[in-house]
């Protein structure tokens, strides 16, 4: 297994994606043009890191502004929809069961647990500035960061 992740960086145009929220409907990084759109990248719903990082997003949502926050994994539609709801998270999620998005944006790549190497959703978050270009990249960021880090770089924006 090659880990031939693409790395975005600072100044890159952010790669378009059109992807299925929790209710079914789909949703384009260009809806948000103009605004500041944090997308992160995240293994596994309702699982104990992936449920810190996303009710940390949800607890700081009132204080980011018209920024946008939008989580991204390879879960099924349905299953999305019962974290949302599960956690009163309020915001979207995206399924991206190829993981055609999770690579273009470098969240895909392999990973090792308990000494055994797969493929699979490298927790990360870019923030996509409101020009539609890369403004922050965090790769490999803790569930815990991620809220901290995405009020830090609004704050100084």
């Amino acid at each position: 297994m090659a880990n031939e992740r693409s790395t975005l960086e600072v100044g890159d145009r952010a790669p378009a994606f059109a992807l299925l929220d929790q209710r079914g409907d789909k949703v384009r990084l260009s809806q948000f043009k103009g605004r500041h759109v944090l997308v992160y990248f995240y293994p596994k719903a309702d699982t104990p890191g992936c449920t810190t990082q996303a009710c940390g997003l949800r607890d700081v949502a009132d204080d980011v502004g018209d920024a946008v926050i939008i989580g991204i994994s390879p879960d099924p539609v349905d299953k999305l929809l019962r974290f949302d709801e599960k956690y009163g998270l309020g915001f979207t999620l995206l399924s991206d069961p190829d993981h055609g998005t999770l690579d273009a944006y470098g969240a895909w790549g392999e990973r090792s647990m308990y000494g055994r190497k797969f493929m699979g959703v490298v927790r990360s978050a870019v923030l996509v500035g409101p020009n539609g270009k890369v403004a922050e990249v965090w790769p490999k960021i803790s569930p815990k960061d991620t809220p901290v880090k995405l009020l830090a770089a609004l704050a100084g924006s």
